[in-house]
């Protein structure tokens, strides 16, 4: 049978493919065939990948014993920089980790990451071998960095690999190194949830409260994943909880953006300051309404967040809201109270000031004294506004919503009206309305402002 190509995207004839296979499988038997057959048992694949790498990170002894017999360049690597001991390693097979040291394998190798044997183990928190590397190799750097600055210890923290963690401290590990993102292992396990973790390093009196190139402390990373228990383990630990990033956001403003009313209730209980503003001016209580979270909205309302706060556009979060179609959150913010005359950068009222404490509850209204209001609301929805039918619908429940502000303030609606398109710049629509407003004979609150 003729020996071809494996297939067209492949270097490796199929004799080659099976050899290959056969020593991932331990196969003996099938690779002394093939060796008979006259083999090349030092062909690389497409990785650069040969038969000893196979064997080695399949933690198939046999063959690998079969293999050392006629290749010892046992150093070879692939096309990652992983050769058979970093193979043995990475996957956890000590016998084999043992056979490639006993013949010589270079104990100082690194992959194209610049992981060495410590390394890998501890990424895959194989405790066995780190032990082994620990106790039976001599010259072992056990703070020896990868090329982007990470040793064992953070590797095995960001991977949430606690057994190892704790050997590697024990075994004198540095905990307060920084990668080349300025983090430590406490940011890296922060970040990835790993509470377990946390707890193991905190137990050893590190700077709970060390910032990496971005201001972050680990507080902030798990904020930011919406990692609950690691914020509770930190908080416990009595980091601070009002600590600023370089761009002066606390861990609130993270939680509000990526996470759950669970990590805001916690941080709130935790005395965080709910009004703390970034350099945009941006408050939590805006990040929570640009993202549409009514719970986190309701959460910071509810702790008493200031809802009149101004980012650098000048709008609030009603503005926010109603820029982005947010009505039930912006039934939220008009019942529990802000002030409706503030203008953004574009001159556009978030509506009017209302004070109604902390019901959220808006209820639609049907009072015979402001239908006909309603009705010039509902023409100003349907014939001005965007001809989809979705945004008139939308448009027409957050003039009602204002209506509600406005009449709960006991306010002239036609008026209140009319001066908002006026500082539109909507001259002609707001006369149009306001002559449409005082048409009706049983209103005794007409606009007089033209």
């Amino acid at each position: 049978m003729e020996d071809g190509l494996v297939s067209e995207d492949d270097i490796l004839l199929c004799s080659e493919k099976e050899f290959h296979d056969a020593a991932k499988r331990n196969d003996t038997e099938r690779m002394q065939e093939l060796i008979r057959r006259g083999v090349d048992i030092k062909v690389k694949n497409k990785m650069d990948r040969k038969a000893l790498h196979w064997a080695a990170g399949a933690g198939s002894e046999r063959a690998l014993r079969l293999l050392l017999e006629h290749d010892l360049e046992v150093d070879d690597m692939d096309s990652f920089g992983m050769n058979a001991l970093l193979l043995a390693a990475w996957f956890g097979h000590l016998s084999v980790l043992k056979m490639l040291v006993s013949i010589g394998a270079k104990l100082t190798c690194e992959n194209k990451n610049g992981l060495n044997l410590l390394h890998c183990a501890a990424q895959r928190g194989h405790i066995v071998i780190l032990q082994y590397i620990m106790e039976e190799l001599e010259n072992v750097q056990i703070n020896k960095r990868d090329k982007s600055g990470k040793t064992a210890l953070h590797l095995a923290s960001e991977h949430g690999h606690m057994e190892a963690v704790g050997f590697l401290i024990a075994v004198g590990c540095a905990h307060n190194l920084k990668d080349k993102q300025e983090n430590t292992a406490l940011h890296l396990a922060a970040k990835e949830g790993y509470s377990h973790v946390l707890q193991k390093i905190l137990e050893n009196g590190v700077n709970v409260d060390e910032r990496n190139v971005d201001g972050m402390s680990a507080l902030h990373l798990a904020s930011e994943g919406a990692h609950y228990e690691c914020i509770r383990v930190l908080l416990e630990a009595a980091c601070d909880v009002n600590a600023l990033t370089l761009n002066k956001r606390s861990a609130l403003h993270l939680a509000a953006q990526h996470g759950t009313g669970r990590e805001v209730r916690l941080l709130i209980e935790a005395g965080i300051n709910l009004d703390s503003v970034d350099t945009q001016h941006i408050s939590a209580v805006h990040l929570a309404v640009l993202n549409n979270s009514t719970e986190i909205v309701k959460g910071l309302i509810d702790a008493g967040c200031d809802l009149d706060i101004v980012d650098n556009r000048l709008q609030t979060a009603l503005h926010i809201a109603a820029e982005h179609g947010r009505l039930n959150i912006a039934e939220m913010i008009l019942i529990s109270g802000v002030n409706l005359n503030l203008l953004d950068k574009e001159n556009v009222l978030s509506d009017s000031d209302t004070s109604l404490g902390s019901n959220t509850t808006f209820k639609q209204d049907h009072h015979q004294d402001t239908q006909h209001i309603r009705g010039v609301l509902w023409k100003l929805a349907s014939k001005h506004l965007k001809a989809d039918e979705s945004y008139k619908e939308h448009g027409h429940r957050m003039l009602l919503i204002w209506l509600h502000g406005v009449i709960t303030a006991r306010e002239n609606p036609t008026k209140s009206l009319f001066q908002g398109l006026m500082g539109i710049s909507r001259n002609d629509l707001a006369e149009s309305m306001r002559q449409l407003a005082n048409s009706d004979p049983s209103s005794g609150k007409n606009c007089s402002a033209m």
